[in-house]
């Protein structure tokens, strides 16, 4: 997807629509994909991004006179959800989908790229969710990337909107101390388990071979966990080094996130007994 274009729907199969937010960054690819899901007399929004006058008016021009039954929030993200409160004023329609995200950690912070503001009028659970004519949108719970995230099936199509669980263009930021690596493996296990036809992620074009795609991350995830596990025998134990080792070449903006996703596999080394923190880490 090289430059596509924002603010304009995008049929992706007769009950998906595609809107791309101009929120293009390292992190966000050519930016957060919002889709409007539904038939000819209603309608939901999922992912309405940030908050952006252009986006909101986008969004409401693809809704066009369907009632907007729902807007769905996969996490909280602030590429994700702030512009769903906005969009439920104009349409008066309730924002429903991952819980708000609570941090009581002692540890490191992440707040920063949560929307803290996000109120759900409902939240969804494992199996529950919204309806209209001739589709539904169904919660999987995908926690890993945030402890609060969700998918959502449309059983009518066999299409699954992964946000960023599962995107198109990278593989997903696990940061602790709310992202989880053994979580986050936990629920692409789950995704391996299920049967859906084609993923439509928060960032980058649709994934059309789910089960391999999945299969691909998993494998890439215990590749980088035997990196990480040999630079230990190694005695190379600060987090800095083990990136420098690990991800030769990558753009300098993304190596913090680099490095949160290594911390995230030594955390879940750590909790099965393969590693300990001394300072530095090393293996057990």
């Amino acid at each position: 997807m090289m430059h596509p274009p924002t603010g304009i729907p995008i049929a992706l199969e007769p009950l998906v629509l595609r809107v791309l937010a101009p929120n293009a960054s390292p992190y966000t690819y050519t930016g957060t994909q919002s889709y409007v899901v539904g038939g000819t007399t209603d309608a939901a929004v999922i992912d309405p991004g940030p908050v952006d006058a252009s986006h909101l008016d986008a969004l409401l021009a693809a809704v066009g006179t369907r009632r907007l039954v729902a807007v769905l929030c996969t996490h909280t993200h602030r590429d994700h959800s702030p512009g769903a409160r906005a969009l439920a004023d104009r349409t008066g329609a309730p924002i429903v989908g991952c819980g708000p995200l609570t941090m009581d950690d002692a540890g490191p912070r992440a707040d920063a790229a949560f929307d803290t503001t996000y109120a759900p009028d409902r939240v969804l659970a494992e199996g529950e969710g919204v309806s209209g004519t001739g589709w539904s949108l169904l919660a999987v719970e995908t926690p890993g990337h945030t402890s609060n995230h969700l998918a959502f099936a449309l059983p009518e199509s066999g299409a699954l909107f992964s946000g960023d669980h599962v995107m198109g263009w990278s593989t997903t930021i696990v940061s602790p101390p709310d992202g989880d690596m053994a979580a986050y493996m936990a629920s692409l296990e789950k995704l391996m388990g299920r049967s859906d036809r084609i993923y439509y992620p928060g960032h980058g074009e649709a994934v059309e071979n789910p089960q391999r795609f999945v299969r691909g991350l998993l494998g890439h995830r215990r590749a980088r966990e035997g990196q990480i596990l040999r630079l230990l025998g190694e005695g190379i134990g600060a987090v800095p080094a083990m990136v420098a080792r690990m991800y030769v070449g990558l753009d300098a903006k993304l190596l913090p996130a680099a490095e949160r996703s290594v911390l995230a596999h030594l955390l879940d080394l750590k909790g099965r007994g393969l590693a300990v923190e001394a300072g530095e880490w090393r293996r057990s």
